[in-house]
């Protein structure tokens, strides 16, 4: 069942999916369309789940999961999988590399690779207070206050 993201609890289950580039605003309608129809089908051993989703910065596709009445399993967390992978091949993006990193610079959102932002970090072009992306982030909760965060504040403090 396909819920307004927001009107999900702060318990809920949240899978973040950070895209390699911006998308364009036809994409992201194309996208929308067809998480409304995911989410809509989505089920979990005959059950429907109850989610909804949000995309940040032209450039995450934030999926939540409120496991209250159902849960995610191995096969519907893999159809969810199917589903993203299948967004990759159409727009030529990557959501699945967790081995890049988004941070802010100013209003603008820069991804890297993790090698790249490592090097920076050491060079000093990023500091403890860039703001960077925690996308592994567990519940909305966690995803609403510590998402976007001072890199200080998140595994990437580890680099500074």
């Amino acid at each position: 069942m396909l819920v307004d993201f927001k009107d999900l609890p702060d318990t809920s289950r949240i899978w973040i999916y950070q895209a390699n580039r911006s998308l364009t605003p036809e994409e992201l309608a194309e996208i929308k369309e067809g998480l409304d129809a995911f989410i809509v089908d989505w089920i979990a051993h005959g059950s429907n789940l109850t989610a909804g989703y949000e995309i940040k910065y032209k450039r995450f596709i934030v999926l939540g999961l409120d496991q209250t009445n159902a849960s995610a399993t191995g096969c519907s967390i893999d159809a969810s999988v199917r589903f993203i992978q299948s967004l990759e091949q159409k727009y030529n993006i990557d959501l699945l590399d967790k081995m890049n990193v988004s941070y802010k610079q100013g209003e603008f959102v820069a991804y890297k690779t993790l090698v790249d932002f490592k090097k920076m970090a050491k060079n000093k072009s990023v500091s403890k207070k860039t703001i960077v992306f925690n996308n592994l982030v567990a519940n909305k909760h966690e995803y609403l206050n510590y998402w976007e965060v001072p890199a200080e504040e998140s595994w990437h403090s580890r680099f500074m």
